[in-house]
């Protein structure tokens, strides 16, 4: 009798310890992939990954004109290489894009982030490598 019941209470502990030990290994894993997902890129990373546009000068809608410099910042080095050749193709998407563009889409901060947004989704499609992960207006003046 003595025997059965210390068997079935070490059976029970080994049980306890082992579905133990797995949701441990399973939180500690979670844990560790949610970090490895979450992780903001290092400012040396995020250089590494953009490409600036030079200044584009352009005539906006009317009679002012644009003068804009971008960077433009992608997913990884190899995407960037990709963007770096594909300049030209960037240059005439923002010039076609500020060409139907007038000085108020440009007045305040949402004018600015509007206009960001709208050259990113612009150049989604051109990306064989990689994506873009956020358009910067680094300067601009309108005259």
């Amino acid at each position: 009798m003595k025997n059965k019941l210390l068997t079935i209470t070490l059976i029970v502990l080994v049980t306890i310890t082992l579905v133990g030990i797995i949701i441990l290994a399973v939180v500690w894993q979670f844990n560790k992939n949610d970090d490895a997902g979450n992780k903001e890129p290092t400012i040396d990373e995020i250089i590494e990954a953009s490409v600036d546009i030079p200044e584009i000068t352009t005539n906006l809608e009317g009679r002012q004109f644009i003068r804009i410099s971008l960077k433009i910042q992608t997913d990884g080095p190899k995407a960037a290489e990709e963007l770096t050749k594909r300049e030209f193709q960037v240059k005439n998407i923002v010039l076609q894009e500020m060409s139907e563009m007038t000085r108020e889409n440009f007045e305040g901060k949402a004018g600015k982030q509007a206009f960001e947004e709208s050259i990113k989704v612009l150049l989604e499609p051109l990306m064989q490598t990689g994506e873009i992960e956020k358009v910067y207006i680094t300067s601009y003046i309108i005259q």
